[in-house]
């Protein structure tokens, strides 16, 4: 009797990857409990043992939104437009940039956080930086339901009159959001790629995050800046997540003008980050094991 095994006696065969860019969805499907609990253990373990617990998820933006009010709007006199208040207008950009921070922050470190249980088990890499994506837009659910009661609050519940209508554009907002996660996964993984070897990126992300979000109009309308600093307005005007967080304050306040160019063009960058981020990823999964 013949007892050698073939390859039609085993259910899954490992190999490694030969495409340039590998997004097996079937294979990730296969392995969506796992992902299902990677997200259940980012949630849970994120405020484990806290005071507060998941009530920091509230209180971050609030208060984040409170002192760019008090700083940018009172002392400094930035003008938010149409009368909207300064508050919810900060509370908008801070909404949709903390979801792409989180999603950078979170997946930038994939190698180096789960490097043992990389080097035990198999299981398709990219899980893991999705499920940071993920997780973080149950959070991103939260901070927008935040969002949306204080908009409510505002228009209805406050004398004061102010132009906040959202636009029929808001039917596009969650392929914007999809940008957000996008953008944020594909440079999370360029990075977590590059940490394996450049251990000083790991230090420069956590700055890195703040200054990104000065130069991305998250307290400040794109239009103003350019109007104070117009040679350097370019730095500001083509980075990606300005162009995503003008459109989601256009969507949802009616703030500023929506262009189909721009929209395309943070589709376009977005989409080409995960795929640049993707391909170095897959690349360095083979080795990194030897380099950690």
């Amino acid at each position: 009797m013949d007892t050698k095994a073939t390859s039609q006696d085993w259910l899954y065969t490992i190999s490694p990857k030969k495409k340039l860019i590998d997004l097996n969805f079937k294979e990730i499907w296969r392995y969506r409990d796992l992902l299902f609990l990677f997200v259940k253990r980012d949630i849970i373990t994120q405020y484990k043992q806290t005071v507060l617990g998941p009530l920091w998820y509230f209180i971050q933006p609030l208060f984040t939104s409170i002192i760019f009010t008090l700083i940018f709007n009172n002392l400094a006199a930035i003008p938010t437009g149409n009368g909207i208040p300064s508050f919810l207008f900060n509370l908008a950009g801070i909404t949709s940039w903390n979801y792409f921070s989180s999603c950078l922050s979170g997946t930038s470190d994939t190698f180096k956080a789960n490097q043992g249980i990389f080097g035990k088990v198999y299981f398709p890499r990219v899980i893991t930086p999705l499920s940071v994506v993920f997780s973080n837009l149950i959070k991103f659910g939260i901070q927008l339901l935040v969002f949306v009661s204080f908009y409510i609050y505002f228009v209805f519940f406050t004398d004061k009159a102010f132009n906040a209508v959202p636009q029929t554009a808001i039917l596009l907002i969650p392929i914007v959001i999809a940008f957000m996660g996008l953008f944020g996964l594909g440079f999370g993984m360029i990075i977590s790629s590059l940490t394996t070897k450049y251990r000083d990126l790991t230090f420069l992300v956590g700055f890195g995050v703040q200054l990104l979000m000065y130069a991305s109009a998250v307290m400040y309308p794109l239009s103003y800046f350019k109007e104070k600093v117009p040679d350097y307005a370019w730095l500001v005007e083509y980075n990606p997540m300005t162009t995503i967080i003008e459109l989601f304050r256009y969507m949802t306040l009616g703030i500023g003008e929506f262009s189909m160019s721009k929209f395309l063009y943070a589709g376009v960058i977005s989409v080409a980050f995960f795929l640049i981020g993707l391909v170095i990823f897959n690349k360095t999964e083979k080795t990194f094991i030897d380099t950690v």
